[in-house]
């Protein structure tokens, strides 16, 4: 297929992805307790199973919806980045940093157990894993791609960390005055244990903004850690294929060299705040296309095959996690 007629057949998914972000991005000024990406997973999910629309994305838009879950995924990976600086990071001290390290890996850990416990498959205990230790569907897209496991079993993982984020926004704060917790505490809470980077704002704003201002940082430590752990996924998956004689897979994918590159050029602070929020407005656009691309690809009826178990699953790990994070952040913020 030329060119041409492959951005033909892809032009009328990609179009419908981004009118779907837009409205996403309409409910969330709203709404604004919804992130945006998690709108745009349940239009995609609508999209779907809603009759009519149902055969248009399983056909004429199939094209432009796979190349946004795709290659939109891993250029809004790139974009996101300029998210993180490393300035602000290394302000929480080691001490904190390697507290964060440790409930990341922690978590990745029990989230597959658990995950293997269910008889989930090891690729989709993978994917979920790294989606819920890390950052979401961004961590999902970037693992998949660096273990070549195919975009249709990453639909399952994307949409139960979806769904267990949007259950941490309104779960969380619910618990804070119970559990007495106080803004810093609860925003490291949040920061350390909700999946996607709009989740972790809708739950931490409910608190104010110091809360917001510590969960932001904690979570963009755990996005920093997706870098090594690709690699180190990578290097594991490198030295157990070639050996036939077949092409190995790079250690690192391209774009999470990108990642990893602006990030370190948001952390020169040559980038004004008016560059940065309009990097910010493209990570959202490229991952709301992305996450509606996905979204689209789920049909119910497929997912309550598996759905029992890998919901069990999820929702066990959702608790491990929400657990880590909780003493991780009393650890961090606590009175002496």
């Amino acid at each position: 297929m030329s060119p041409k007629s492959s951005a033909a057949a892809a032009a009328p998914g990609l179009i419908a992805a981004a009118a779907a972000v837009g409205a996403a991005v309409a409910v969330h000024l709203l709404v604004p307790a919804l992130p945006a990406m998690t709108v745009a997973v349940l239009l995609g999910l609508l999209a779907a199973n809603l009759p009519g629309a149902a055969g248009w994305t399983a056909g004429p838009g199939r094209t432009g919806l796979d190349f946004a879950g795709k290659h939109l995924m891993r250029a809004g990976i790139v974009v996101l980045g300029l998210k993180v600086s490393l300035g602000d990071v290394l302000g929480l001290g080691w001490p904190a940093l390697l507290l964060i390290t440790a409930v990341v890996l922690a978590a990745f850990a029990g989230t597959y157990g658990i995950s293997r416990l269910f008889r989930l498959p090891p690729r989709v205990s993978l994917l979920v894993a790294t989606g819920f230790a890390i950052c979401g569907a961004s961590a999902i897209g970037a693992m998949a791609a660096v273990r070549r496991i195919r975009q249709e079993e990453t639909v399952l993982p994307v949409a139960l960390v979806t769904l267990c984020g949007t259950l941490a926004i309104g779960v969380l704060p619910l618990l804070a005055r119970p559990l007495g917790l106080g803004p810093e505490i609860f925003g490291a809470w949040a920061g350390a244990s909700v999946h996607d980077v709009g989740q972790v704002v809708a739950t931490a704003q409910t608190a104010g903004a110091a809360a917001l201002a510590v969960a932001v940082v904690v979570k963009l430590t755990r996005v920093i850690l997706l870098a090594p752990m690709v690699a180190a996924a990578g290097f594991h998956h490198r030295l157990g294929s070639g050996a036939d004689g077949g092409k190995r897979p790079p250690v690192i994918p391209l774009f999470v060299i990108g990642f990893v590159a602006l990030a370190g050029l948001r952390s020169t602070g040559w980038l004004s705040p008016a560059v940065l929020d309009a990097a910010a407005a493209l990570q959202d656009a490229l991952l709301g296309m992305a996450l509606f691309g996905l979204g689209s690809a789920v049909r119910v009826g497929q997912l309550l095959h598996t759905g029992p178990r890998a919901l069990f699953a999820a929702l066990a790990s959702w608790l491990l996690i929400a657990l880590l994070g909780l003493a991780a952040a009393f650890l961090m913020f606590a009175p002496a």
